[in-house]
């Protein structure tokens, strides 16, 4: 993907090729989001309208360029289950256009866009799963609070439950083995972390654990096609951990390493059918992502290219990983960056908690940290308790603690940096996007002496109606998030005691409020609402709407705003004129796609 006419659009070129790359896609309202071939002569994208979050699946032809709306319809979300990789011109798709809050399953042509409904949805179903043949073989249904997987040894067969569990366990299937008669799947059940287990489909019991890290869940695992082999487990502590079951894989990936440097993270993105030629993808704190062919039979490795090169590594800032300890003794980890150049001494600093919050920052190249460092801000990402991945109790610690103790993590973060002397008091910020804005307005609120300023982006201020205003496909999952964030009735008083939008007497620092009108999962209200309690205060806020956006925004002049205008609230609060490369790199900073 690259740029046309200030959107992202499908180029191809053949490998090899001295011709310049063909561009095959003419979308000029939205970026496209995501894309894959479908085959040889045909690829498959997604785009929405305006981050209304309703994806539409498009075919387009390579030789034609002709583009057909696979599902056209309005009010819609559809998703790709499978591509069917023996089946080129057919996929299979989940779409909620019968019902909103239920997507059923059709096998499409990807040609003519006929369908054929092959699992409707009872009305608890809220994942499905495909065998190597791309047969329906799993459904996962839910009543909001307890999760049972179904399996079926054929389509002819009804669904019959394999293993229920409380939604604070589960085993998420991953694939199945060679011969069917398995499961490799991801479980907590009975234990902390997630591990890889292979579960029996006939007596229903898991008989093997294939890998457990001590510290943290798997995060994904690898199979060769051909062979339909486990090949290799992932993780994430620090930094992303691999562990081999192959040991040709594994030899594989330290020739890769060797030839492409070990200061990078190795990811084979793609392989051909023979699995003979790869794309692999070697990314770093410092590096977007450079691209590579490998061919496995003459071992030879060829730059294809980069996918930021005005963005040089040696000018770029460092991500450290970092830990501290919260004060009820929890250990937290994160990330810190500092400016290229400067002392870790008395620096601004910007704190940045994710979104989520059941979610996790990971080391690796993030624009938005890079942009900030680039302007002379020190920035700490911290994964407070509930986020992903440091296992079941870690993640069972954040429930019915938003503006508690997950703030206090955040809050003794910041005293991690004054205690170290990184951070100048006086010249701390908080900004975060989705829950990170909510923790930006907790913490203005709740610790209004902690922050010269904030920044909240399509964040959380009233915990009441933010459960009233959920996309229509999260309400089958209500009651679960009743159980992790609070019940509106018999958690009233904790859910107005932590809502930002009843204390804003309390807060004092200024506040820069940027939200997408069309986001369908943090409603503008919630921006409205606070905006609206401050002015009536008589305190003045930047408020930033964008129309054409949702949660979070894609368009490059909305995003160049957004970014500038942040840049100079910043810099006017936290008095800092350091600027270590020049304005004029905000443009190239911020023309990948990440956000």
């Amino acid at each position: 993907m690259a740029a046309y006419k200030d959107r992202l659009n499908i180029f191809v070129q053949e490998f090899g090729s001295q011709e310049e790359a063909v561009r095959i896609t003419e979308e000029t309202e939205r970026n496209i989001s995501g894309y894959f071939w479908a085959s040889n002569d045909r690829l498959l994208f997604i785009r929405d309208n305006a981050g209304d979050e309703n994806f539409h699946i498009f075919s387009v032809g390579v030789a034609d360029k002709e583009v057909v709306n696979l599902t056209p319809w309005k009010n819609v979300r559809a998703s790709i289950i499978d591509d069917l990789v023996d089946f080129e011109n057919e996929i299979i798709i989940t779409a909620n256009k019968r019902n909103e809050q239920l997507f059923d399953v059709y096998r499409m042509n990807i040609i003519s866009g006929e369908r054929q409904l092959i699992a409707e949805n009872p009305g608890n179903i809220i994942g499905w799963k495909t065998d190597w043949e791309g047969k329906l073989r799993i459904a996962i249904a839910s009543d909001s609070v307890n999760t049972v997987v179904y399996h079926r040894f054929n389509e002819e067969e009804q669904f019959q439950p394999l293993v229920q569990t409380n939604f604070r366990e589960n085993l998420s299937p991953i694939q199945f083995s060679a011969d069917g008669k398995q499961l490799y799947a991801a479980s907590n059940i009975a234990r902390d972390k997630g591990a890889l287990v292979l579960f029996d489909l006939e007596s229903k019991q898991e008989v093997e654990v294939l890998y457990e890290h001590p510290e943290v869940d798997i995060s994904s695992a690898g199979f060769s096609r051909i062979s339909r082999s486990l090949q290799a487990v992932s993780f994430v502590t620090d930094k992303m951990g691999v562990h081999f079951f192959d040991s040709d894989a594994e030899a594989l990936y330290s020739e890769l390493k060797d030839l492409i440097g070990h200061q990078y993270q190795i990811i084979i993105s793609e392989r051909d059918r023979a699995e003979k030629r790869l794309l692999v993808t070697a990314s770093s704190d410092r590096c977007s992502g450079k691209y590579y062919l490998y061919d496995i039979d003459t071992k030879t490795l060829t730059f294809l290219g980069d996918a930021t090169p005005w963005l040089k590594e040696e000018q770029l800032a460092e991500m450290k990983p970092i830990s501290y300890s919260s004060r009820d003794g929890m250990t937290i980890h994160g990330y810190l960056t500092v400016p290229k150049g400067a002392e870790a001494f008395q620096l601004p600093v910007i704190v940045n908690p994710h979104g989520g919050p059941w979610h996790r920052d990971t080391w690796g190249y993030n624009p938005e940290i890079q942009f900030l460092a680039n302007r002379g801000y020190a920035v700490l990402q911290m994964n407070f308790r509930g986020s992903t991945g440091y296992g079941r109790a870690f993640l069972e610690s954040s429930f019915k603690q938003w503006g508690l103790k997950m703030q206090d993590d955040i809050s003794d973060g910041v005293q991690w940096l004054i205690d170290q002397e990184i951070a100048d008091p006086d010249r701390i910020a908080i900004y975060g996007g989705s829950y990170g804005g909510y923790a930006t307005l907790a913490g203005l609120a709740f610790t209004p002496d902690l922050y010269a300023c904030g920044v909240d982006f399509v964040g959380v201020s009233n915990l009441f109606t933010f459960m009233k205003t959920i996309p229509p496909y999260w309400k089958p999952m209500l009651d679960m998030m009743f159980e992790m964030v609070g019940h509106p009735e018999k958690d009233k008083d904790q859910l107005h005691a932590t809502s930002p939008v009843f204390h804003v007497d309390k807060i004092k620092a200024p506040l820069f409020v940027a939200q997408g009108a069309m986001d369908p999962r943090v409603n503008i209200n919630e921006s409205n609402q606070i905006v609206n309690a401050l002015r009536a205060r008589g305190v003045e806020v930047e408020y930033m709407v964008k129309e054409n956006e949702g949660h979070g925004f894609m368009n490059q002049e909305n995003r160049f705003e957004f970014y500038e205008s942040m840049e100079n609230f910043l810099n006017t609060h936290l008095k800092n004129n350091d600027d270590f490369f020049g304005s004029d790199v905000l443009d190239s900073m911020m023309m990948d796609d990440g956000f």
